[in-house]
């Protein structure tokens, strides 16, 4: 999968993992409130050629402002997205928090995450899409699954950081998988 830049970020790296560095006040948001779209942060996406996929990586974030993050990011177009996040919640710990948009943006909190690292995934079944996190990169929790318009869209990598100073994410063990989920509850 040949992938490109969305908004390159200042600094990134790919030696031993994929690291992005997301500048200050950065996101992928459209705030159902009404306040202003931000579709500023960095993201490094590819259009899978496969019709069910799976990407997966282990997710760490520097994480010292509210709502940083490393992201799995799927992208349709600037109002149709979505976001599995490793993310500092309001409280300050690293929760798993997933974002679907279309028009305008959702906002579900998972759990909470013991430390600055986990697995994050994303997978195509069958033309919907389904969230996993995992603390061992075996066993896997259901996130949330839902549609989005399957046939043209990016998924990738995004770091973001929209009320802090800039945060870094690392996408270690990147694996990626042409193949259809059997079981969406599948724990493996």
């Amino acid at each position: 999968m040949h992938l490109s830049w969305l908004g390159p970020p200042p600094v990134w790296s790919n030696d031993g993992g994929l690291t992005i560095d997301a500048p200050p006040a950065t996101d992928w948001f459209i705030d159902p409130s009404g306040a202003a779209a931000v579709t500023n942060a960095p993201a490094l996406l590819g259009r899978p050629p496969d019709d069910d996929f799976l990407l997966a990586a282990r997710v760490t974030v520097d994480a010292a402002a509210r709502f940083d993050a490393g992201v799995l990011f799927v992208h349709a177009d600037d109002t149709t997205w979505a976001k599995l996040c490793l993310e500092r919640s309001p409280d300050g710990r690293m929760m798993v928090v997933s974002v679907v948009t279309r028009g305008t943006s959702d906002d579900c909190n998972s759990h909470i995450v013991a430390g600055n690292s986990a697995w994050l995934r994303v997978a195509r079944s069958k033309g919907a899409f389904a969230f996993h996190s995992s603390t061992d990169g075996a066993r896997w929790q259901l996130i949330r699954h839902f549609g989005l318009p399957a046939g043209d869209v990016q998924v990738g990598f995004e770091a973001q950081s929209p009320t802090g100073d800039g945060c870094r994410a690392t996408f270690a063990d990147i694996a990626y998988a042409s193949r259809q989920l059997t079981d969406l509850r599948d724990e493996t």
